[in-house]
């Protein structure tokens, strides 16, 4: 009898599968629920998802349905849904000082998204250093406005909770049923979170970089200018994709906005400024709300849709398919229009396989988020913006919602929780589980065929 051989394209959904149904049992209990009542085993399943896969759509208020207990069990589902679960378990094996296997490692590595093992224990113990420290300056910034409106027990929890979810771009919080809208004129409140959303969304790899050359340059004495030309070309990449979006984002949500009482339209113009800005980084994967989705103009919601899609990057914290895969996939189109053979960027070339797996990963994310939203309008008297916007915020696990989910039935609960799911490991990763993650290639080769395109 053959054994069956799991490879990190198994272990990898397996691990976060495997977080999923022990956050589910335990947020099943009585002892999760405030009224201290069996939870239904459809609602549990859907919030241990929204934890793990660090999305924030919620059927259940986080701040009344859920106990002290609860609360904590969801807390530390977005804290490990977030780093990773491997990355997770990785950290506890470190702090026990048990030896790592090349297995572990190469597990570690993939978990990670890293292309080599180079100091790979270091890597993973500056990840952990600067998230704990992220989180605590978070939250001890956070107490400034939430004790005094709180007050002493509730507003430490608060912070807490608060700055590991906009962290790990979860968007739970404890606050009250209208996320952030209480503080949409508080610059101390949204400015704090906006800058532990893009910080987590920027990925650990670019982290580590900036590091490495601020304290590089620090020791040879070399300027701002200097020490960022030696970034290389993906911190580049990252930091100019993300202002851009940002931005952009920003601009447009602004002007399709400005007039709009449903969202912007009774603020003041400094307020219009900073939730238009807060709205364009909260879009992309955070799930943090200062007006209700709901009152969004169609052309906002479109653009809503983008950037959700979109998401952070590589290698951190955010979701959706990423800032470089939408550039990689466009530059790739750009030279084939061109007729180039080859792609640079930042004086570095890019190869045909990136480009190649670019354009794949969109273009299974694209199918799944339309196969999922004709599921989901098919099960649930829904419109279609609504559906889409719901479809999309889960596979890019945004968590942001025009009041739809605590309105789905339980197909549509199911439909949204698979969707979470893949789009926390990827649509890729599920096919690769499948395969084994290995490229079949039987040898065989057939004459080329002809066929037409356009």
């Amino acid at each position: 009898m053959n054994k069956i051989k799991l490879t990190s394209a198994h272990i990898i959904p397996l691990s976060f599968l495997a977080a999923i149904l022990v956050g589910t049992l335990l947020l099943s209990l009585p002892v999760s629920s405030a009224a201290g009542n069996w939870t239904p085993f459809t609602d549990a399943l859907f919030t241990a998802t929204t934890s793990v896969c660090v999305t924030g759509l919620v059927v259940k208020d986080t701040y009344q349905y859920w106990s002290h207990f609860g609360q904590v069990v969801i807390l530390f589902l977005i804290q490990i849904g977030g780093i990773g679960v491997i990355t997770a378990v990785s950290t506890l094996m470190m702090l026990a000082r048990k030896r790592f296997s090349l297995s572990e490692r190469l597990m570690l590595r993939d978990a990670m998204n890293l292309e080599n093992m180079n100091d790979l224990l270091g890597f993973l113990y500056k990840i952990m250093r600067g998230t704990l420290a992220v989180e605590m300056i978070g939250a001890c910034l956070y107490m400034i406005a939430f004790i005094p409106r709180f007050g002493t027990a509730k507003g430490i929890w608060a912070s807490v909770f608060t700055a590991i979810s906009a962290f790990c771009n979860a968007g739970i919080d404890v606050l009250g049923p209208d996320s952030l809208a209480p503080f949409h004129n508080d610059p101390l409140v949204l400015t704090v979170t906006m800058a532990l959303i893009v910080m987590g969304g920027l990925g650990y790899v670019v982290w580590q970089d900036i590091d490495n050359k601020i304290t590089f340059g620090r020791k040879k004495g070399l300027s701002l200018s200097q020490i960022i030309r030696r970034f290389s070309e993906h911190t580049k990449l990252v930091l100019t994709l993300t202002g851009l979006l940002i931005a952009a984002g920003t601009v447009f949500i602004f002007a399709a906005e400005f007039g709009n009482p449903r969202t912007l339209g009774e603020m003041s113009i400094p307020q219009k400024i900073l939730n238009s800005l807060f709205e364009s980084v909260t879009l992309r994967t955070a799930g943090f709300a200062t007006f209700s989705q709901a009152g969004l103009t169609d052309v906002s919601c479109l653009a809503a849709y983008l950037l959700m899609f979109i998401g952070g990057s590589p290698i951190g914290t955010a979701g959706g398919v990423k800032t470089t895969t939408i550039y990689l996939a466009i530059f790739g189109i750009n030279s084939y229009v061109r007729g180039k053979n080859d792609a640079h960027v930042y004086k570095r070339s890019v190869s045909v396989e990136a480009m190649r797996k670019a354009t794949a990963i969109i273009e299974v994310s694209v199918m799944t988020v339309l196969l999922l939203t004709f599921l989901l309008v098919a099960t649930n008297p829904v419109g279609i913006e609504d559906g889409l916007f719901e479809i999309v915020s889960a596979c890019a696990t945004v968590g942001l919602t025009r009041n739809l989910t605590p309105t789905l039935n339980t197909a549509g609960k199911l439909i949204v929780t698979f969707g979470m799911y893949l789009g926390r490991i990827g649509p890729i990763s599920m096919a690769f589980f499948f395969t084994g993650g290995k490229k079949n290639d039987s040898g065989v080769r057939y004459a080329e065929g002809n066929f037409y395109i356009g």
